[in-house]
């Protein structure tokens, strides 16, 4: 069971999870967030939940995660002249703290996979969501879910991108208070660069995605296109040359052609 005054002692954040919800079960931790009439709306409000039955990623795919084992949590953001415009810094914003959050714990190298995947030896060890509720052309709530695979040892399905835990890379088990509280206190530190300097958020994020430079495959919709992975733009969407010419695209599924 998560301890909740091992994970308070070790946070040190100003606001973020700083009102923090602990839920043996629930449906989903994005979609209790993004209901405006739970009374937890504080900006920063961070939800865990030990098991989602309806957890999900993106194209609503079903998340996979052993009650008790892993960190399935989620962040509402609600200061909207801040975030509005910053949609993708905030998601690498997310996937650095992740990945940051690890390799200062456990010394393992990651990997950043567009548009918000982690990985560790080319396995999925944890995947982020965002989600928002929109008034007019400004976001009014921003929810970002995170799972982040920590004990569980075995995974069942079919998987687009092969799963991992830390348990599985470091073989044994992991604090998940203390990974937790890294993740929460340098998340709040990259939020603070989202607003004064984006443009380190998408170059540390580049750093650690080997795919640039590289032939891939984006399937997205009913359309697949290929071509090399060229870079990001100035807004984190990601610039695929195209026999020369340079495509922007929005979103879509990438692997190596």
């Amino acid at each position: 069971m998560f301890n909740l005054e091992s994970f308070d002692i070790k946070l040190n954040t100003e606001f973020v999870g700083r009102n923090f919800v602990y839920s043996d079960e629930i449906d989903s931790t994005n979609s209790f967030l993004l209901n405006k009439e739970n009374k937890f709306n504080t900006d920063g409000t961070v939800i865990l939940a030990e098991k989602q039955n309806k957890g999900h990623g993106r194209k609503d795919r079903v998340w996979y995660s052993s009650k008790g084992q892993n960190l399935t949590f989620s962040i509402l953001l609600t200061s909207k002249k801040i975030y509005s415009k910053k949609f993708n810094h905030i998601n690498f914003a997310a996937s650095l703290s992740v990945a940051m959050a690890i390799e200062n714990l456990f010394q393992l190298k990651t990997e950043l996979k567009w548009p918000n995947d982690i990985l560790i030896n080319g396995k999925k060890i944890a995947g982020i969501l965002l989600e928002s509720i929109s008034k007019g052309s400004k976001i009014d709530r921003l929810i970002i879910g995170i799972g982040i695979n920590v004990n569980q040892a075995v995974f069942q399905g079919v998987f687009n991108i092969p799963p991992t835990s830390l348990k599985i890379e470091l073989n044994e088990n992991i604090d998940r208070e203390k990974l937790l509280a890294e993740f929460l206190n340098t998340f709040e530190e990259m939020l603070e660069k989202v607003k004064t300097n984006p443009e380190e958020i998408l170059k540390d994020w580049k750093s650690r995605c080997r795919l640039i430079g590289e032939k891939i495959v984006i399937e997205g919709g009913e359309k697949t296109k290929y071509g090399i992975f060229d870079d990001l733009d100035d807004d984190g969407f990601l610039l695929l040359n195209v026999g020369g010419k340079i495509e922007k695209i929005h979103f879509g599924e990438v692997s190596v052609a």
